[in-house]
């Protein structure tokens, strides 16, 4: 007797199959999309910088925002492949290993970093919810160097026990700060975004 394989990702859903119509790469596009509408973070004419920016989701929503007086620039260890428009450029590198070359590569006075970078998870909980937070602590210093007074972060964390003192960093650092879990994060996931809005 044979047996059907159900060919079916079980990691497809609804805002996968969304992304796909609307020929966004990964369905992490519409996490930024609600914190968007929560936050309206970014502006027509606006400098944005993306972390961990492939597959290219959020640099494509964000270049959309602001338009082509705007300009996007993104980070990754990975080549972003999708077509992007004239006003985004990426960069290929390890924000972990971020210098003042690459920093003046990518420019200043940003109104708005991104961060949704993940670790490589490893199952447990302990470790990833550690190395999650070395790469926020990396984002967010790298903020503090490009942002302009008053200008907005964006950050993905992996709950963990250091959660609380990391929002408290930026809670210091910006003059308004909220704690967002999007409806388009998977139920499972233990991943929540820190916004911070006006850089002191």
């Amino acid at each position: 007797m044979k047996y059907q394989c159900s060919k079916q990702n079980p990691w497809e859903d609804h805002y996968s199959q969304k992304a796909k119509k609307e020929n966004f790469p990964a369905r992490s596009v519409y996490k930024l999309q609600e914190i968007q509408q929560k936050s309206n973070l970014i502006k027509k004419g606006d400098r944005v910088l993306d972390l961990g920016c492939a597959p290219g989701s959020w640099l494509l929503y964000a270049a959309n925002l602001t338009g082509e007086t705007g300009r996007v620039v993104g980070i990754d260890l990975q080549p972003v492949s999708v077509k992007l428009p004239s006003h985004v450029s990426t960069y290929i590198a390890d924000v972990l290993a971020a210098d003042e070359t690459l920093l003046n590569t990518v420019g200043s006075r940003f109104n708005a970093v991104l961060s949704d970078m993940a670790p490589s998870t490893t199952g447990n909980r302990i470790v990833d919810a550690a190395r999650s937070l070395t790469l926020c602590e990396t984002a967010l210093f790298i903020a503090k160097q490009v942002l302009i007074p008053g200008g907005s972060f964006v950050c993905k964390i992996f709950q963990g026990e250091d959660f609380k003192t990391f929002s408290d960093s930026v809670k210091a650092d910006f003059k308004t700060h909220k704690i967002f879990k999007p409806q388009s994060s998977r139920k499972a996931s233990k991943e929540i975004y820190i916004i911070g809005i006006g850089k002191k």
